[in-house]
């Protein structure tokens, strides 16, 4: 098939929407450690995890067999306002870059949440409704979380208390607004309203907050409440599993023209896009079917992959969540207030910290002015305005094509577009007022956030 037939834009028919989410889990041989319970270290039973998450998400969660999930007939009624999206040809930007690579990248951001997140809040809400429950706690970092969270209670009729990390809830107002509208309460992290919160605060005296911090008073909120559970929107299997439909559609819609990826680039904070854009992908490159250069891109001020240790570590900052072995800074990391507040978690995915360390995918970290020059080159190109989390995608996509443009190969890149970038406003100001700085945590400062790691 020639260039000149393939579309700009690759839709899928609703028929080819994926039926079932796919867990990458079932095809690794090195399995991802088990969560541990921080009084006993030993790892987590259904039971103990069902005190926090829902039950059918706990099974979820503790599952490294069943390849893969049914999606419900009620969760695929509501992908269906905005599944499946497309897969976009950026034919723009290859001509400016004058690359002869093909740039393709998965658009996430064509629903009222604006990001890929709604894929797995309206899955956990689902459950969590069925499951007979008045509501959910949780936490955001950028607000794209909480803003699509909000929208899946609300269509759902539960209620939604979110905990935003403090800079983004004050550099991102129209975000929290939008939740607000959706009818959650937001709560700017760390706070005086729960005990965890109090504590953090007299330990750290105006902190910014992070999502370790947000996370430990959503917990703690969900276990002292009766009638709610707690979820989360990165981090864990059972949010990979749900974003798999990222990359189950972005495989079926290269299959449909007969192309074959060679690169696939995406954003990591906690890992649950990377996890979703890369899930086919890796699986055939797990099975031996087929093989790819996968990427993580994550910020310098937060390098959980690149400048983190592999070990057990609290998933959160009051130490009150299971333990998981993950490529983390510490849970006492506090990352300084980048605009790519989506990626700020101090730890990596377990799922993806095993692929990692087994070599099956590489990482890479970017400065975050260079992220926000992308930013603007692509916005200015292809005529969308990109999330900041997104950018670092397009930032290594660039960076990728111009390699091409080098050697004269024409590689197929795609990377994931997690979302749009209009309530993040403020930041784009930052940028163009010159006023954006690049901030790197030091080694001795990610030195004695990893000296508190427990001993396990």
């Amino acid at each position: 098939m020639s260039n000149n037939e393939i579309p700009y834009k690759i839709y899928l028919e609703e028929s080819e929407m994926p039926k079932a989410w796919y867990n990458m889990r079932a095809d690794m041989k090195n399995k991802p450690a088990p969560l541990l319970n921080p009084g006993t270290l030993k790892p987590m039973t259904l039971e103990e995890m069902s005190v926090v998450f829902c039950e059918e998400l706990a099974k979820q969660e503790l599952d490294d067999q069943t390849r893969f999930f049914e999606i419900p007939e009620e969760i695929k009624s509501f992908y269906r306002m905005y599944r499946p999206s497309p897969l976009v040809r950026a034919y723009c930007l290859e001509e400016k870059l004058g690359t002869p690579a093909h740039i393709y990248y998965k658009f996430e951001g064509n629903n009222t949440s604006g990001s890929h997140k709604l894929n797995s809040a309206i899955a956990q809400a689902y459950y969590a409704k069925k499951q007979g429950l008045k509501g959910v706690t949780t936490e955001t970092g950028a607000g794209q979380w909480g803003t699509a969270l909000s929208m899946a209670c609300s269509y759902l009729g539960l209620d939604c208390k979110v905990y935003m990390v403090k800079c983004s809830y004050e550099q991102k107002p129209f975000r929290r607004e939008v939740m607000r509208t959706y009818g959650a309460s937001v709560t700017p992290s760390p706070s005086e309203t729960t005990n965890v919160g109090r504590k953090i605060l007299a330990e750290h005296p105006g902190t910014t907050g992070s999502l370790g911090c947000a996370i430990s008073e959503a917990v703690e909120v969900a276990v002292g409440t009766e009638g709610y559970k707690y979820v989360l929107g990165s981090v864990l299997n059972q949010v990979l599993l749900h974003q798999s439909v990222i990359g189950l559609e972005t495989k079926a819609a290269l299959d449909k023209y007969g192309i074959k990826a060679d690169i696939v680039i995406g954003c990591a904070g906690g890992g649950s896009n990377l996890g979703g854009l890369i899930a086919p992908f890796m699986g055939e490159k797990l099975r031996g079917e087929a093989d790819y250069r996968i990427i993580a891109v994550e910020p310098k001020s937060c390098p959980s992959f690149t400048r983190g240790k592999y070990a057990y570590d609290f998933c959160d900052t009051g130490m009150v969540c299971p333990l998981a072995k993950m490529y983390t800074l510490g849970s006492d990391f506090i990352p300084a207030p980048n605009h790519a507040g989506g990626l700020r978690y101090h730890g990596m995915s377990s799922t993806l910290s095993q692929l990692y360390d087994d070599g099956l995918m590489e990482a890479t970290s970017v400065e975050q002015t260079e992220v926000f020059k992308a930013a603007e080159y692509f916005a200015r190109v292809e005529g969308i305005l990109p999330a900041p989390e997104s950018s670092h995608a397009i930032k290594v996509a660039i960076d990728e094509a111009l390699k091409c443009k080098e050697t004269g190969e024409a590689k197929n890149i795609v990377f994931g577009l997690t979302g749009t970038g209009y309530f993040d406003m403020y930041a784009y100001e930052a940028f163009n007022d010159g006023k954006m700085s690049d901030y790197i945590p030091s080694d001795e400062e990610i030195a004695k956030s990893l000296e508190k790691l427990p001993k396990v």
